[in-house]
């Protein structure tokens, strides 16, 4: 596993989340589609990592994909970091916090312009802060 900046134990991550986010950011858990508020969160403002705080998203690259999970066409630069994913018998491109390694969600190449590219996010593992 490579290494990341934010390194926990298995016991201090699952201090620090709530029994979701541990599923989805350390187990590779999904949650159920349409289950987080997050995914109708118009406002603007910043979408972060539960597990070590950093910036991922904004709201200015936030879609409705009709998935049921928070989509995102673009992150931020550098706080994203992916892997082939071949669970399920197919192959997906997963996306996981660069900062401390937590799994996301995954990047689909059928998102809007201007980059063509779909993060689907599971929003319990992210921070909404509104830009006052």
């Amino acid at each position: 596993m490579p290494e990341f900046p934010v390194q926990k134990t298995d016991e201090e991550w699952r201090r620090i989340l709530t029994p979701e986010q541990y599923q989805i950011l350390r187990q590779h858990a999904t949650e159920r589609p349409g289950s987080c508020a997050l995914n109708t969160e118009k406002r603007a403002g910043t979408f972060s990592c539960a597990g070590c705080g950093q910036e991922l998203f904004t709201n200015e690259t936030k879609f409705n994909s009709g998935t049921g999970w928070p989509s995102f066409f673009a992150p931020h630069p550098g706080s994203i970091g992916t892997t082939s994913d071949t669970a399920y018998g197919m192959t997906r491109t997963e996306v996981h916090c660069s900062r401390c390694g937590g799994h996301l969600g995954h990047v689909f190449p059928d998102g809007p312009p201007p980059t063509g590219q779909r993060y689907c996010i599971n929003g319990a593992v992210l921070n909404f802060s509104p830009r006052e």
